[in-house]
C-alpha cells in the first residue's frame, strides 16, 4: 500500500514548530544542559563506526506513482533499463454528447424539430485528428530564471544580471518581457501590426531527460488489452491493487498500433492561433489562442477512435468509467530499444491527455427555430479530452526490463558482510541498510553509555559518504552535460526503515524554495563536486536522530539509504527483495534511473580517510 504526500514545506514546517514547542515543555533536547552552568567546557569531534549492507531490489510497486519513466537508460556500471508505461484512459464526462444532440435524439428524429434538416445521416460525427500529449517536466520558475528578467537561465547570456540584453537588440530582457516581445530574437523588439505582443513561442528549461536531445527517439503507442484493477479482490476490494515493475504487458496484452514513429524533443512551446474572421478587420490569425508547453505530441490512429469512441456515443460503454475501462482498457507506451539511441524521460501522467477532434453536421435555424423550411446544415468542429490519470483516479503501471547486474556488483548484494562499497541504483535497483555505532545492540549501548557518562552535548552529527570515483570512472561514468540530468544522484535520502520517513526534523528545517536543492537544507544530502564537476561526497546531518538515541533512549533502528530527485516526496510503497520477501521502500527512489558507488566501512576501502564514519561534534563539561 502506498503512503504518499508531496510536502509543502512552509505549511508543514509551521505545524511541526507548534508541535515541537508543546513537546519541549516536558522533553529535554541535549545532554548535560543542567550541569554546564558557568563551568568551563570544551568542544571536540569524535568518530564512531557505521556498518553498511547492500540490498538488491527485485521489483518495486510502480502503479499510482507521481512520475513515470519511459524509454531506454544505459548505466555504464549497472547496465540497461527499458521503461514502459501502461495506462488506463479516463472519461472527462460520462455518457458524452458529441455534436449538438445526443445519440438518443439523433436516433429519434422528429420532423417538427430543428433536427429535421439532419436527415437520415444525422450529425455524422467524423474524427479528423487524435493527439496524444504528455508534457515534459520543466524547472520551476525560481530555478529557471534566477534574475527574474523573463529569460530562463539556460538561454540567458548573463543569468544573474536582470539588465542583460540576450539578443543584443538594444532592449533589455526585462523590458522585452514587459513589452511582450521576444528577448531571444533581435528582430523582435517592438510591437507592430504584423508582430503583436506575446506571439512568440517561449523556451523552457526541460528537466529529467536522459539522452542526447538533438536525436529523435522512436515511440510506439498500442492499445492495451490488460484490465488494470483499481481495487484488490484479495482484500475484499478494500485496498488498492498493487502492480510491480516486473509486470509485462507487451506483447501478450497489446493489440492495435495507434502510433509508431520518430519524436523530436523541442524546448519551445507550441502556439495555436485564432482562426481568421472574414467579417472583421482585425487580424485574428496573429493572436495566440492557446500555448502548449513542450512535450510528446503525436497523432494517433483516427479510424481506431472513430470506431471505438465516437461511434460509441449513447452506448453502455460510455455510461460510466467502469464500463469504459472494461471496454477500452488503455494504452501501452514504449520506446524502440533496437535503434541504439538512448532516451529516457520522466513524465507526469497527471497532465497527459488524448484530444479527439471531430467534425459534425450542425443545424443553423437562421433565427427561426419554429420554421424548419429555412434550416441549413453547417459543418462544425468539436473535441473531447480523454485523460490518462487524474488525481486519485486512474491507474498506470511502469514496467522495468533490467539487464542483470555485473558479477562485481551482484556478488556484493544480500550478504552479511560489512560493505566496503555501497551500491545505489534507482528504480528496481539496489539500496543500502545502515547500522550506527555497532552491528549489535551491545556495541550500541556501550557507545551511548560513553556519550552519557562524558556529559556530551551533541551539537552536530553527520554521516559522510565519499564517492568511489575510480569504480565509476573505470565503468565509463562521466559528469553530465548542461542539457541533461546527472547520471549520478544529486541527493541522497536517509530514512528510518521501520517507518519509511526520512531523518528530517521538519520543525527546525530551513527551505528556500520547493526544488531538489532548495528544501531541507539542514538535512542536506546534496552532492558536493570536485573541480572537474564530478561527484565527490555527500553529507547527511542526523543530529536530531542521535539526540533521540542519547536523550530519549530511542531504539537504534536500521536506517535505509537511497537517492531522491525531490526531497518533498515523502512516501513508501511495497517492494520485493531477496528470497521473495516484501519490504516497504521510499517511492522516490523508484523515480530515478541514476546510480552511484560509495565507500562503506569494510576492510577493502583503499583510503582510510574516505571510510564511512559517523562524526559527532560535541561540547563537554570539564
Amino acid at each position: 500500500m502506498i503512503f504518499l504526500n508531496r510536502l509543502k514545506w512552509p505549511t508543514l514546517a509551521g505545524l511541526m514548530v507548534l508541535i515541537s514547542l508543546v513537546a519541549c515543555e516536558n522533553d529535554p533536547t541535549t545532554i548535560g544542559a543542567g550541569i554546564i552552568g558557568n563551568e568551563p567546557f570544551t568542544t571536540a569531534r569524535a568518530e564512531f563506526d557505521v556498518f553498511a549492507f547492500n540490498k538488491k531490489i527485485e521489483a518495486v510497486q510502480t502503479n499510482r506513482l507521481p512520475l513515470y519513466q519511459l524509454g531506454i537508460y544505459n548505466d555504464p556500471l549497472y547496465g540497461q533499463t527499458e521503461a514502459r508505461i501502461t495506462s488506463q484512459l479516463r472519461l472527462s464526462s460520462f455518457n458524452p454528447t458529441f455534436g449538438s444532440f445526443s445519440q438518443t435524439v439523433e436516433d429519434n428524429l422528429d420532423g417538427s424539430t430543428p433536427t429535421q434538416a439532419l436527415g437520415d445521416e444525422g450529425e455524422n460525427e467524423t474524427v479528423t485528428e487524435v493527439i496524444l500529449y504528455i508534457p515534459y517536466l520543466t524547472q520551476s520558475d525560481a530555478q529557471r530564471d534566477s534574475d527574474g528578467d523573463g529569460v530562463d537561465d539556460v538561454f540567458d547570456t548573463a543569468p544573474d544580471d536582470p539588465t542583460n540584453d540576450s539578443d543584443g537588440d538594444g532592449v533589455g530582457n526585462s523590458r522585452e518581457t514587459a513589452n511582450g516581445t521576444d528577448p531571444l530574437d533581435a528582430s523582435s523588439f517592438e510591437v507592430t501590426a504584423t508582430m503583436p505582443a506575446n506571439t512568440f513561442p517561449q523556451q523552457f528549461d526541460l528537466d529529467s531527460i536522459y539522452g542526447n536531445r538533438d536525436n529523435n527517439f522512436t515511440l510506439k503507442v498500442e492499445r492495451s488489452t490488460y484490465f488494470l484493477r483499481d481495487l484488490d479482490p484479495n482484500t475484499s476490494f478494500q485496498e488498492s491493487q498493487e502492480y510491480f515493475s516486473t509486470q509485462r504487458f507487451s506483447p501478450s496484452f497489446v493489440s492495435d498500433v495507434l502510433f509508431e514513429g520518430e519524436v523530436a524533443i523541442s524546448d519551445e512551446e507550441m502556439l495555436v492561433f485564432e482562426e481568421e474572421d472574414p467579417d472583421t478587420e482585425e487580424l485574428e490569425s496573429l493572436q495566440v489562442a492557446t500555448r502548449i508547453a513542450p512535450g510528446i505530441r503525436v497523432a494517433l490512429d483516427t479510424d481506431f477512435f472513430q470506431e471505438n469512441f465516437i461511434d460509441k456515443e449513447g452506448s453502455s460503454e460510455l455510461l460510466s468509467q467502469g464500463n469504459f475501462t472494461e471496454f477500452l482498457r488503455g494504452i501501452h507506451l514504449s520506446v524502440n530499444a533496437d535503434t541504439g539511441e538512448e532516451m529516457l524521460l520522466l513524465l507526469n501522467l497527471q497532465q497527459a491527455n488524448i484530444t479527439v477532434t471531430y467534425t459534425y453536421n450542425r443545424v443553423d435555424t437562421n433565427d427561426t427555430p419554429t420554421d424548419v423550411s429555412d434550416d441549413e446544415i453547417i459543418m462544425d468542429e468539436g473535441s473531447y479530452v480523454l485523460n490518462l490519470v487524474q488525481g486519485q483516479g486512474g491507474n498506470a503501471v511502469n514496467t522495468f526490463i533490467n539487464e542483470a547486474f555485473p558479477p562485481q556488483v551482484q556478488n556484493q548484494l544480500d550478504n552479511t558482510e560489512n560493505a566496503s562499497r555501497i551500491y545505489l541504483k534507482g528504480g528496481a535497483g539496489s539500496y543500502a541498510e545502515i547500522r550506527l555505532f555497532d552491528n549489535d545492540d551491545d556495541g550500541f549501548s556501550e557507545a551511548i553509555n560513553q556519550i552519557k557518562a562524558n556529559n556530551w552535548i551533541v551539537n552536530e552529527a553527520n554521516l559522510v559518504f565519499y564517492v568511489d570515483r575510480t569504480t565509476l570512472d573505470n565503468a565509463g561514468a562521466a559528469p553530465t552535460g548542461d542539457d541533461q540530468p546527472s547520471r549520478e544522484p544529486e541527493r541522497l535520502y536517509l530514512y528510518n526503515t521501520e517507518t519509511g520517513f526520512p531523518l528530517i526534523n521538519f520543525a527546525t528545517e530551513q527551505s528556500v524554495e520547493e526544488s531538489l536543492f532548495g528544501t531541507f537544507l539542514n538535512y542536506d544530502g546534496i552532492v558536493q563536486r570536485n573541480a572537474e564537476g564530478k561527484s565527490e561526497r555527500y553529507s547527511i546531518k542526523i543530529t536530531d536522530h542521535i539526540n533521540n538515541l542519547v536523550v530519549r533512549d530511542s531504539a537504534n533502528v536500521t536506517l535505509g539509504l537511497t537517492m531522491t530527485g525531490d526531497a518533498g516526496f515523502i512516501g513508501i510503497a511495497n517492494a520485493m527483495v531477496a528470497e521473495g520477501l516484501e519490504k516497504q521502500l521510499p517511492i522516490i527512489s523508484t523515480l530515478s534511473p541514476a546510480g552511484t558507488v560509495l565507500f562503506g566501512s569494510g576492510e577493502e576501502v583503499p583510503d582510510e580517510t574516505k571510510k564511512l564514519k559517523l562524526e559527532i561534534f560535541y561540547t563537554e563539561a570539564n
